[in-house]
C-alpha cells in the first residue's frame, strides 16, 4: 500500500498511533483458532471458505477524556428465613440505597470512520493506549491507513454513552450485600471533556463460503477476534434436541425421587 503522507497533515494529522504487534501469519492463526471449538460450525466450512482479502488497516479513533458526578439511587432488599415446629417464616428488609462520587475517565475510544462498524470495533477492544506513541508516519509502512471521517464532536454522543453507561456499572458493583437491587434513578454529569485523535491497528479479513461474504476484524496489537460465522442448522436441531431430552430426563427423575 501507498502512503500518502498528505492526508495526514494539520488537522487531520493523528495525535497517536498503537503500531501493529500481530502479523499476518499470526492473524490467520487467530481466524484459524477462532473456529475451534464452535459445535454449531458446519464442518465443511473451513476446507469451502476461502479468504479473498487480508488487510492491515490502521482505523482513526477518537479518545477522549472526562471527569463524571454522579448521583444513582438503588432500591435494595434482603430476604432471610427460618422454621420453627409449626411454621416456616420469610422477612423482606426494604431499602433505599444512594451512591454519590466522581470518576476520571481518561482515553475512551470512539471509532472516526464511517466504513467500520462500530460494533465490531468495540468487539476487539481493549487496546492498550500504554502500547501508543507519537505519530509518524514510518509507523504506516506496508499498511492501510485511513483519516477519519467522523468528527470529534459527532462523536461526542457515542463516547458519552460509554461513559455513563461504565459509570452507573462502577456505582453498582459498590452496592453489595443485598439479595436484589434495582436503579431508581441515575444523575451524570460530565465535564472538562477533552479529545485526542489516534489510529487503531486492525486486520480485517473477508471470506467468502456459498456465496456468502464473511468479516472478521483482529485487534492487530493483541490478536483478539470478532466476527460473525454459518451454522450448520441440522446440528443445532440435533444439539437442541439433545438438550430438552436430557432436561425432560431429569425433570422425570426428580418427579419419581419426589
Amino acid at each position: 500500500p501507498v502512503i500518502m503522507t498528505g492526508q495526514f497533515a494539520g488537522a487531520l494529522k493523528p495525535d497517536l498511533v498503537i503500531p501493529f504487534k500481530v502479523d499476518k501469519k499470526a492473524a490467520m492463526a487467530a481466524l484459524e483458532n477462532h473456529y475451534k471449538g464452535k459445535r454449531l460450525l458446519p464442518k465443511v466450512f473451513k476446507d469451502q471458505n476461502h479468504i479473498k482479502e487480508v488487510k492491515g488497516l490502521y482505523v482513526p479513533v477518537w479518545l477522549f477524556d472526562t471527569d463524571a458526578d454522579a448521583h444513582v439511587r438503588y432500591k435494595a432488599t434482603t430476604v432471610r428465613t427460618w422454621s420453627d415446629s409449626e411454621y416456616k417464616y420469610t422477612e423482606t428488609s426494604h431499602y433505599a440505597v444512594s451512591r454519590t462520587g466522581s470518576i476520571g475517565f481518561e482515553n475512551v475510544p470512539v471509532d472516526g470512520s464511517s466504513k467500520m462498524d462500530d460494533t465490531m470495533m468495540e468487539s476487539i477492544e481493549p487496546f492498550d493506549i500504554r502500547g501508543a506513541v507519537d505519530f509518524h508516519t514510518a509507523y504506516l509502512s506496508g499498511y492501510l491507513a485511513d483519516k477519519y471521517d467522523v468528527n470529534a464532536e459527532a462523536s461526542i454522543d457515542r463516547a458519552n454513552e460509554r461513559i455513563r453507561k461504565s459509570t452507573e456499572d462502577a456505582f453498582a458493583s459498590t452496592v453489595t450485600g443485598y439479595h436484589t437491587v434495582v436503579p431508581v434513578s441515575s444523575n451524570i454529569c460530565l465535564n472538562n471533556g477533552r479529545a485526542k485523535y489516534a489510529l487503531y491497528p486492525v486486520w480485517i479479513l473477508n471470506t467468502v463460503w456459498r456465496k456468502n461474504k464473511f468479516t472478521f476484524a483482529i485487534n492487530g496489537q493483541t490478536g483478539k477476534i470478532a466476527g460473525d460465522l454459518p451454522m450448520d442448522k441440522g446440528a443445532f436441531w440435533k444439539w437442541l434436541l439433545g438438550v430438552a431430552g436430557a432436561v425432560s430426563a431429569a425433570v422425570y427423575a426428580l418427579t419419581y425421587l419426589f
